[in-house]
């Protein structure tokens, strides 16, 4: 028995993690040269305006904390 079938749940979370991960670094590239993109990820709730690449790519990794007073 492989590690992950002794544990699914957990190799499953590792799997979200790493997918997020992935996703969100992906996104902050695509940030990087559309201004509509970082709107609607302020209407969102992730405060990205302003920030740098790896900065954006951090901040989707998390959950939005709200919607931007701009």
């Amino acid at each position: 028995m492989t590690e992950s079938q002794a544990h699914p749940d957990e190799a499953s979370g590792e799997r979200l993690v790493s997918m997020n991960a992935m996703l969100a670094e992906w996104a902050a590239c695509c940030a990087a040269e559309s201004a509509s993109l970082i709107e609607r990820f302020e209407a969102m709730g992730y405060r990205v305006r302003g920030k740098s690449k790896e900065e954006v790519t951090e901040v989707l990794k998390r959950p939005p904390t709200g919607a931007s007073a701009a």
